[in-house]
């Protein structure tokens, strides 16, 4: 493994980081006392170095999520995922932050064969990274690999309800909790893994008033996407609610349309370009004298 070292003083991609201490599993874990927590927690997805510096002082945890997957490869599901992807964009986001926590998911394949494999990945992505934590999906049949890596020095983030590396089996993305039996199960995969030591669990689209039952039970802090406000703190893609895709999930907000503020700029390069007024004197070297 080699170790990339950035000068600071001169990358135009890398300032110098600000003052300060990084967010923290016990630190996370704390902000949610007597069954709630007063100011909800804030977590983004990111997956390169320059989002992460952008998002950075706005959150309090930030996911390299294996989203990444169809955000930045095209790919049709988070399936197809390596543990080489989820490290090498895990380290670029751990050098462009210094405040929020950064987690990184454990891509499918990587840690449900056993325990033991399961601690092979994340001790090897928290090397290549320099992360605090990883994120796998699973409620109840995860608890052994959960309580596993806990009590081996890993913070683990749960995630239960519609786990997209289950997306075969689930049949496809649909919110789940549409019945009893899906409103127990969630509600028991969340008891579980909680039980098991997650210091936080993703509950990712569920039924509202599922959602905020889990959050209420739960003695950890409940991270919704597509689920509560009731929930602890909430987590979107970041590409999602910039407005950078044309299609988005129901439960997303989009805050910005950054894709026509993009596609303005580049057509008002391409058009300056093509006419000879770019560049300019102000952007081409002269000899002096």
């Amino acid at each position: 493994m080699s170790k990339i070292t950035i000068d600071t003083d001169t990358s135009r991609a890398t300032p110098k980081p600000k003052p300060g201490k990084r967010m923290t599993a016990p630190a996370i874990m704390a902000r949610k006392q007597d069954g709630k927590v007063d100011e909800p927690l804030v977590m983004l997805t990111a997956y390169t170095m320059r989002m992460a510096q952008l998002l950075d002082a706005h959150c309090d945890m930030l996911l390299v999520g294996d989203s990444l997957g169809q955000v930045i490869y095209g790919l049709d599901s988070t399936i197809p995922v390596s543990l080489e992807m989820m490290c090498a964009h895990g380290a670029a986001v751990v050098r462009g932050s210094w405040h929020a926590m950064i987690i990184v998911d454990m891509p499918f394949g990587s840690y449900e064969a056993s325990p033991q494999q399961a601690f092979e990945s994340a001790s090897r992505i928290m090397k290549e990274t320099g992360c605090a934590a990883v994120k796998l999906e699973g409620g109840e049949a995860m608890a052994e690999t959960v309580r596993f890596l806990t009590s081996r020095g890993i913070p683990v983030m749960g995630h239960v309800g519609l786990t997209p590396q289950a997306v075969n089996m689930l049949g496809g993305y649909r919110a789940r909790g549409r019945d009893d039996a899906e409103e127990d199960k969630i509600l028991a995969d969340a008891r579980a893994v909680a039980q098991a030591g997650a210091f936080a669990i993703v509950v990712e689209g569920v039924m509202e008033e599922i959602a905020s039952a889990v959050a209420k039970a739960s003695p950890v802090p409940v991270i919704g996407i597509g689920a509560s406000k009731d929930c602890d703190g909430q987590v979107l893609v970041t590409e999602d609610m910039l407005g950078l895709f044309e299609r988005t999930p129901r439960f997303v907000k989009v805050y910005h349309d950054l894709a026509d503020q993009i596609s303005g700029a580049v057509a008002t390069y391409a058009d300056e370009v093509r006419g000879r007024r770019f560049p300019t004197a102000a952007q081409t070297y002269r000899r002096k004298g």
